[in-house]
This record gives structure tokens, C-alpha cells and sequence, in this order.
């Protein structure tokens, strides 16, 4: 097909190609531009949007950049530097396991609020993700294309114009009194972590915080537990555990009860013991509360696995690891502990967040709140 040239009111040039499409071109930025579409109408309206925006200041180059290469150049350049080392992990696992596949090839420049709907809506629809894993992939995303407009390689931040999934609030499913007594019971049989489970459920403290509890964080002369690091593995095949701040980054004391710190005290002269028998097969070199009887640090995973089957043994098959920090939560809660309390105890940022997580009243909390208004009107009326 010959190619056809309009002038468009001396603003630039419009031609249709051979292979039947339109191209506009002017000189936009002190460069000259081509503007491609199905319609005239469209190069047309794109090259004078632009020339307009170059009159205004406020026309963007459009990159060379595709969003694969981008969210490359993004997580080395200006993540990398401020994340931790698990952070930057799930952040480069969500790029090139979710992102990456359905945006990846695409122009920078041509990334749309509708091809994003579309990776949230098969994240969902598809791969069954949940709504927080896939409000997870977008805060990434959003990041890394805010960056972009910053540096203004594009105007706008187009994950800004998409949907979430609605996130559905999960009911927290603290251990029933019943549960600890009989929990307590069963480990009393001979469960290698039984210390650690009994230490994890009376101070709340998170998996990887208890699991890397070290023994300088013990305060015997003050009662007292500074929590102000984790122990985490890589997020990556044959990944290495390490040592790590706490989740917020933020170190708190706690003063759990006499008898946690009892059970603590007997852990220490039961490791000096094991210590001498290991002899030089002794390994414990972030000087590990928890380990095994040769020093080395306990599993995550594994300390998670043996209390699933603690927990199925006595009838409560579904319960979690981290459902021992609810319990810790919501028993304070009853036993009258003030909400900054809990909130300090379990280190929370704020306390609405500890609110918003517990503050479902219990039955036990609505009949003692009835038996002390029923104190309060008896004593007006007296």
C-alpha cells in the first residue's frame, strides 16, 4: 500500500504505513517523535497531547525501558540498599515468580492500569493467591513504578487506577484454657521443645524471635527479656539461616512471669551440662538459648512441625505456631492487662493495631465487665 501523507494543521506529519497502520511525526523535546496506532485519529490526538505537553513542560520521554528490565534495574539501584536481607528476598521472588511473567516484556511506557487489573485478577482468579499475598505483589509493584515517576521516566503511577481483592479479616484461634492445661500435660511426656513452647506461650514472642533468643537477651538479676533479634533463613534454594533485627526493627523488654524465668534457669544449667558433654562437637556461636544437645540452633520449620503434632495429639489439629502468641495475647487480655501493655509485650507498632487484632471481646470479658457494673450500681444505690 502507498503511503499517505496529511498535514495536521502544520502541528506535524500523518502518514499510513505499507502494513496499513498510522504514524504521526513531529518534533516534540527538540526531537522529532512517531506516534503509531490502528485510526489517524489516534496518532493525531497522541502527537498533539504531546506537542501540547512539551508547550506546558510537562512532556514525558517515553523509556526504552521494559517493566522486566526496570523492576531489575529498581530492586538493585534503590531496594536492595534499604531492605533486609529477607525483605529483598520475598521482594525478589513476588517480581520474578508473579510480575515479571505477565508484565515483564512490556514498554515501560506503555504499562497500564488494565494490565495490571488483569495480573491482580489471575493472581486471584487462577493461581488462588490470597488477597493479602496479592495486595503484597502490588505494594512491590507500586514502589517500583513510583520510582519510575519519580525519575520521570513515565507521568503516572498507572497501579494506582487498579482494584485489590477484598482482604477477609481472619479470626484469630487462641488455645482454650483446656487446651494449654492439656498441652502443658503432654509435653511434661518428654517433647524436646517443651521449653521452648512453654516460654514461646507465656511472652508471646514470634517463632523466629524465641527460636533466636540469645543468652545475653536473659536478664536472671531483673526478670526480665530483651527481645532485639530473630533468626530467619533465606528465602532461596539452599538458603542459610542467619541472624536478623526484630520484625519492626524495633527491641523491646519484657518481664514475663517468675515461673518462665524458672524454666529458663533450668535450661541454662541443663545446656552447661550439655556443653561439657558435646566437648569440641559443641557449636552454639550466637550463643543460642534454645538448641540441641550438641549447640546447634533449633528450625523454625522443624520447631513448627513438632508443635502441629503436639497440638494434633490433643484434638487441635489446626492450630499454628504463631496461635501460641494469640493465646499469650488474648489471656492477658482477660487477665486484665491494659491494651499498651500487650501492645509493648508483643511489640506491636501501635496499640489500634492491637486492638484491631483483639479486640473481639470473650465471653469471660463481657462477664467480668458485667460484674463490675453490677458492683458500680449497687454501690450508687446504697
Amino acid at each position: 500500500m502507498p503511503t499517505k501523507k496529511i498535514n495536521a494543521k502544520n502541528t506535524g506529519t500523518v502518514r499510513q504505513r505499507p502494513d496499513g497502520r498510522w504514524e504521526a511525526r513531529a518534533t516534540v523535546g527538540g526531537k522529532r517523535r512517531s506516534f503509531y496506532g490502528d485510526k489517524q485519529s489516534d496518532v493525531v490526538k497522541a502527537m498533539r497531547a504531546a506537542l501540547k505537553a512539551s508547550d506546558d513542560g510537562t512532556y514525558f520521554e517515553p523509556t526504552r525501558f521494559t517493566v522486566g528490565e526496570w523492576l531489575d534495574t529498581w530492586l538493585k539501584e534503590y531496594a536492595e540498599p534499604s531492605l533486609k536481607t529477607l525483605s529483598l528476598s520475598t521482594y525478589e521472588s513476588r517480581i520474578r515468580t508473579h510480575i515479571k511473567p505477565a508484565l515483564g516484556k512490556l514498554k515501560l511506557s506503555e504499562l497500564n492500569a488494565t494490565h495490571i487489573q488483569t495480573l491482580y485478577n489471575n493472581l486471584t482468579r487462577q493461581e488462588g493467591l490470597s488477597p493479602k499475598t496479592v495486595k503484597n505483589v502490588h505494594g512491590i509493584l507500586h514502589k517500583a513504578i513510583s520510582q519510575a515517576v519519580k525519575l520521570r521516566y513515565i507521568p503516572y503511577n498507572p497501579a494506582d487506577a487498579c482494584e485489590l481483592p477484598r482482604m477477609e479479616k481472619r479470626e484469630v484461634s487462641p488455645l482454650t484454657e483446656a487446651d494449654i492445661t492439656a498441652m502443658l500435660a503432654q509435653i511434661s511426656e518428654g517433647e524436646p521443645l517443651r521449653d521452648m513452647f512453654t516460654v514461646t506461650l507465656f511472652t508471646g514472642m514470634r517463632r523466629g524471635e524465641v527460636c533466636g533468643l540469645s543468652w545475653d537477651a536473659v536478664n536472671f538479676k531483673d526478670g526480665t527479656i530483651t527481645v532485639r533479634q530473630q533468626l530467619q533463613r533465606e528465602q532461596k534454594k539452599g538458603g542459610q539461616h542467619y541472624i536478623a533485627t526484630t520484625k519492626n526493627d524495633q527491641i523491646r523488654i519484657i518481664t514475663p512471669a517468675p515461673y518462665v524465668m524458672n524454666i529458663l534457669h533450668e535450661v541454662y544449667k541443663r545446656q552447661i551440662q550439655e556443653r561439657y558433654n558435646a566437648g569440641t562437637a559443641w557449636h552454639n556461636p550466637w550463643n543460642l538459648v534454645f538448641t540441641d544437645p550438641l549447640g546447634n540452633f533449633i528450625i523454625p520449620q522443624t520447631a513448627s512441625k513438632r508443635f502441629k503434632a503436639l497440638c494434633a495429639s490433643i484434638g487441635r489439629p489446626d492450630a499454628h505456631f504463631h496461635d501460641m502468641r494469640h493465646t499469650y495475647a488474648v489471656v492477658s487480655l482477660q487477665e486484665g492487662d491494659d491494651v499498651k501493655t500487650v501492645q509493648q509485650n508483643l511489640g506491636h507498632a501501635t496499640a489500634s493495631f492491637t486492638l484491631d487484632v483483639y479486640g473481639h471481646v470473650s465471653e469471660k470479658m463481657k462477664q467480668e465487665s458485667a460484674r463490675r457494673m453490677e458492683n458500680f450500681i449497687t454501690k450508687i444505690k446504697a
